[in-house]
């Protein structure tokens, strides 16, 4: 497994000002470890993870099942072994009210789930405030916190912190966490 999926922090930044959204994110010495560069004009999305900003080393590969899905499922691949190592779905409906993702293995079964942690706030930020509320979302794994997805308040670019610490034992694929991040900064993203 490639080494910039060892951390269990991350901070990852979503560039604003480009023609094509760019993500970057660091490890907690604040080093570039993994990037990705949204493609322009895809009916179906097919995001790239690389080691660098050269894209020399591909790391993950998110793919969605179908052009346009209200419930989306997005298969994530290991890029060097050609593994599938889990999708992320969309639920759809009640994404209306507060995001909210299946987690699911490589075999499409349930492993845990990622939402917004409250729905109060959901309702808040949908209806009043917007993008100056940050989102925070939770990663759990048989109901229990895996994972922390926290946007940071920022009015010029888009940031967030990813914790993995709070899994001692191992639970989460960080590949998984960090497609997750991915989705949530290009996908949850545009509807801002």
């Amino acid at each position: 497994m490639n080494n910039a999926l060892q951390f269990s922090h991350y901070l990852l930044k979503r560039q604003v000002l480009a023609l094509t959204g760019k993500l970057r994110f660091y490890n907690p010495q604040n080093e570039l470890v993994l990037f990705s560069e949204q493609k322009m004009f895809k009916l179906r999305e097919d995001i790239r993870v690389y080691a660098d900003e050269q894209k020399t080393q591909e790391v993950l590969a998110i793919k969605a099942r179908q052009i346009m899905d209200f419930s989306a499922a997005y298969d994530v691949f290991d890029s060097a072994s050609g593994e599938k190592a889990g999708t992320l779905r969309r639920k759809g409906l009640k994404s209306v009210f507060r995001d909210e993702w299946d987690v699911l293995d490589a075999n499409d079964r349930p492993l845990g789930m990622l939402f917004e942690d409250s729905i109060g706030l959901a309702l808040v930020r949908r209806l009043v405030l917007g993008a100056l509320l940050p989102q925070n979302y939770d990663l759990t794994i048989n109901n229990e916190r895996v994972a922390d997805l926290k946007q940071r308040f920022n009015l010029f670019r888009f940031e967030m912190d990813i914790d993995f610490s709070m899994d001692s034992a191992g639970r989460l694929d960080h590949r998984l966490g960090l497609a997750a991040a991915v989705l949530l900064a290009f996908i949850e993203g545009r509807q801002q």
